[in-house]
């Protein structure tokens, strides 16, 4: 049925090209060659009229000289007329009786339509007729009068319009051969062309129906370098990011499940073994009690990470700005990773600057933006590497600095470590959404945060605040009752 859908559509194109563009031309070219036609007919019957008059207007002079004697004048004129060959010269007199003709034959003439009307209107009258012999003829007849204004007569010329007519249908000829000629040349271009637009599309069309039905991995071979050209590489573009976000998601997901087993293994491990050492080893007992409050806190902390990645999604992360000490909170944040370095024979060196430096900020959410960067820097640190925590006071700003001197960050993956579900080393644990989350969070303090990394080298991960001014206050309020006003 799709395919059926899909092909009538097409076929509407071409309808709709065909009646648009097509017919429209048809009809254009059709009308313009009737006109052609008659027109050219026209102009040459009117040139073959014009001619004849120049050829018999001897004849009108020299019988305008000798109208004393119409007859006998006419008689001795028509042997002695130069364009015999060209057409015919028959004079008529007053009764409408025919005198003579320049041919030489005799006529049983009778008063035709031509005649009568220049004997009424006294100017010359033509007439288009056909023979007896199917021959089309073209006469003329020119009223004589005397001094007096007496009616002598008239002479009538005759032309034969068989030779200007095969030239006039050689013409239309040509002219209609023309005409189909642009035609077939029009309409086969305008097939091809439709063509063209209609093939792609139909590529296009099957292509994006099996990327929708999870066919990642397909692409369409790009045509030209043209608009369809460029749609296709849009569309092949688009699978591909497709298909990236995907194995993002599988990663993803594959890293969050690991994440949350091994906690709930080593929970579920030391509390059958704390259940079954009750009352013969407190030791034993109370050390699976730690370790399954440990691994509850981190599983906590992981989910907590998910949450707070939906509500970036959402758009409903929010921080609940104060002044806060910036200083004590990074403090407390390197504490917390000091003693697990010392273990792990990493040499952690942060120094509690003596310079208390406020910022406005959720402390919360900053707690979670420097644990989450000291936490990378540790894990990714080997034995005998070292951390380096700084903090520095610029203009208007403070400036946190975590050094490491790890494994590095690949150039190829050093843009999109940022991103929401991407690892650039996935032997280590994590979700991949912690510095999604955390440059979320610097944004929203009007912050912003940098990650520069060589691979084998090492990372540096810096944040930039801007420092707590009192009249940031004074202004935040004013803005925050201005939208209120405005609201209500």
């Amino acid at each position: 049925m799709e395919k059926l859908h899909l092909e009538l559509n097409f076929k509407s194109m071409k309808s709709r090209w065909f009646i648009n563009v097509f017919l429209i031309v048809a009809v254009f070219v059709t009308v313009a060659t009737i006109a052609f036609s008659i027109v050219f007919r026209s102009v040459y019957y009117e040139r073959v009229e014009v001619l004849a008059n120049d050829y018999s207007y001897e004849f009108y002079a020299l019988s305008s000289a000798n109208r004393g004697n119409f007859t006998d004048s006419a008689i001795s004129f028509a042997g002695q007329f130069r364009y015999k060959t060209k057409m015919e010269v028959q004079v008529i007199n007053h009764n409408g009786e025919f005198v003579v003709s320049t041919s030489g034959f005799q006529s049983d003439y009778t008063e035709t339509e031509d005649f009568l009307k220049a004997k009424e209107t006294s100017t010359p009258q033509t007439l288009k007729w056909e023979n007896e012999n199917g021959e089309d003829i073209l006469a003329c007849s020119t009223p004589l009068y005397d001094t007096g204004g007496e009616f002598l007569g008239a002479y009538r010329w005759l032309v034969s319009l068989d030779t200007v007519n095969k030239m006039s249908l050689g013409f239309i000829a040509i002219a209609v051969l023309v005409a189909v000629t642009v035609l077939f040349i029009f309409g086969f271009s305008g097939v091809y062309f439709i063509k063209s637009i209609v093939n792609p599309i139909k590529e296009v069309g099957n292509i994006a129906r099996k990327i929708a039905m999870g066919d990642l991995e397909s692409r369409i071979e790009i045509p030209k370098n043209d608009e369809i050209g460029e749609l296709c590489e849009a569309i092949n573009y688009m699978a591909s990011e497709l298909y990236a976000a995907q194995n993002l998601k599988n990663d993803f997901i594959s890293s969050v499940s690991h994440e949350l087993r091994t906690p709930l293994t080593a929970i579920r491990g030391w509390g059958e073994t704390a259940r079954m050492s009750l009352g013969t080893d407190d030791d034993l007992v109370n050390r699976g009690l730690d370790v399954v409050l440990s691994e509850a806190n981190r599983l906590s902390g992981l989910v907590e990470e998910l949450l707070d990645f939906s509500r970036m999604e959402t758009g409903r992360l929010q921080v609940n700005s104060m002044p806060l000490n910036v200083t004590q909170i990074l403090t407390e944040s390197a504490d917390m990773y000091a003693e697990l370095s010392r273990k792990n024979g990493i040499d952690f060196i942060f120094t509690p600057p003596t310079e208390q430096l406020e910022v406005m900020g959720d402390g919360d959410r900053l707690k979670q933006v420097f644990i989450n960067i000291i936490d990378n820097a540790v894990k990714y640190t080997e034995s005998g590497g070292q951390v380096l925590i700084t903090q520095l006071k610029e203009e208007g700003c403070v400036r946190i600095t975590v050094n490491d001197t790890g494994v590095g960050i690949p150039e190829a993956d050093i843009d999109r470590v940022k991103e929401k579900f991407y690892k650039a080393n996935k032997t280590v644990r994590g979700s991949g959404i912690g510095l999604a989350v955390a440059d979320e969070i610097i944004k929203q303090h009007k912050g912003l945060l940098f990650i520069e990394s060589t691979e084998g080298a090492g990372t540096t991960v810096t944040i930039v605040l801007p420092l707590y001014e009192p009249e940031d206050e004074v202004l935040q309020d004013t803005e925050t009752k201005e939208i209120e006003d405005v609201q209500e």
